[in-house]
């Protein structure tokens, strides 16, 4: 297997490394991430006039992509600048509404006239496919939904809103415009909201939606993964020069063996990180997908905190401070592994064979 990236995927990722260096700061990302709208509204659409919303979905829909090495790819490099940007609810939701046939929606997102999230999760329950509370009921001729739906990632800002709810049939699809929103910062910043649903009107955009809500899902694990090595390896490219460049007893921290092997277990526990990525990158769209994603999930969860905690040991004092930008990406590294099921969830995705 050729484990490097193929042209196009080179030009994109350097491409993308290049304008988020021009663009992005940890300072700038600060101001933005814990206020209202929660990101930079002018950083997004400067994302998508670049073409990274049209990635999210195939060209038969519309975009310029859409597979899992373009997700991974882009991730990766958004992960690498600690990009506050709503990426995932907009990866998710554009994949759910282009698989409904809702081109007029994917155009505007592409064209970063709107944004839309997916609305999954619900208080009560650790994982998003177990039976849920909220339900839809027909009702003068359309739909109305009822519940409570938690943990909406780019929720704050958004136009559409792609909540999945219980039917008679199973899990259906349904599409709100405009909705009313609970929005917060999350706590490494960046929007996330809750939708309380009474009796709501809505649109419905598919009956059975099962297997098409948990490919989309799968394939937001995979960008948080690529995200998460994505972090890992700024934070541990910071270590080492930080390590290269303090004195202690005359010496630089560098030349200490002790130190030395901390870095290169964080260097193991990265380059594990990325192989279990590009396993599941290879497997997506495959009967194996669920299995290998939820590894990678597991994997990338339990690395991302041991990578961010020796990290803060490393650097000392400073590496707990807000003014230090290590601080913020092991924050993001243990977030990442909350998002979309933790380390134990996947564990038990995988053991109880709803993963195979």
């Amino acid at each position: 297997m050729d484990f490097n990236l193929s042209e196009d995927h080179e030009i994109l990722s350097n491409t993308l490394r290049r304008f988020l260096s021009d663009n992005t700061s940890v300072e700038g990302r600060n101001e933005s991430a814990f206020d209202a709208p929660y990101h930079s509204p002018d950083l997004w659409m400067a994302l998508c006039e670049l073409g990274i919303a049209g990635a999210f979905v195939s060209e038969d829909q519309g975009g310029f992509g859409g597979s899992a090495q373009d997700i991974a790819v882009i991730f990766e490099e958004l992960g690498g600048a600690l990009c506050v940007e709503p990426a995932l609810g907009t990866l998710m939701a554009a994949r759910l509404l282009a698989e409904a046939g809702r081109e007029d929606i994917v155009e505007q997102l592409i064209a970063g006239e709107a944004r839309a999230a997916l609305a999954v999760y619900e208080p009560e329950l650790a994982c998003a496919l177990t039976p849920m509370a909220t339900v839809a009921a027909e009702q003068g001729g359309g739909w109305v939904l009822t519940g409570r739906k938690s943990a909406i990632y780019g929720a704050p800002g958004a136009r559409y809103l792609v909540v999945a709810a219980k039917t008679g049939a199973g899990i259906g699809l349904f599409l709100l415009e405009d909705p009313q929103i609970i929005a917060a910062a999350m706590a490494d910043g960046g929007g996330i909201g809750e939708l309380v649903l009474d009796n709501t009107p809505a649109e419905r955009l598919s009956d059975i939606a099962g297997p098409e809500l948990e490919q989309a899902l799968d394939l937001g694990r995979i960008a948080l993964c690529a995200e998460a090595v994505g972090a890992m390896s700024s934070l541990v490219d910071m270590t080492v020069d930080y390590l290269n460049q303090r004195k202690q007893f005359g010496k630089a921290l560098s030349s200490f063996q002790a130190l030395q092997h901390r870095v290169v277990d964080m260097q193991m526990e990265l380059e594990q990180c990325r192989s279990i990525l590009i396993s599941a990158v290879a497997h997506y769209g495959t009967p194996e997908a669920p299995r290998h994603v939820s590894m990678a999930k597991n994997l990338v969860g339990r690395a991302g905190r041991k990578i961010a905690e020796d990290s803060i040991q490393l650097h000392g004092g400073i590496g707990m401070t807000w003014e230090y930008p290590g601080t913020h990406f092991a924050k993001r590294l243990v977030m990442i592994d909350h998002q979309l099921g933790d380390q134990s969830d996947h564990l038990m995705r995988i053991m109880s064979g709803t993963a195979a």
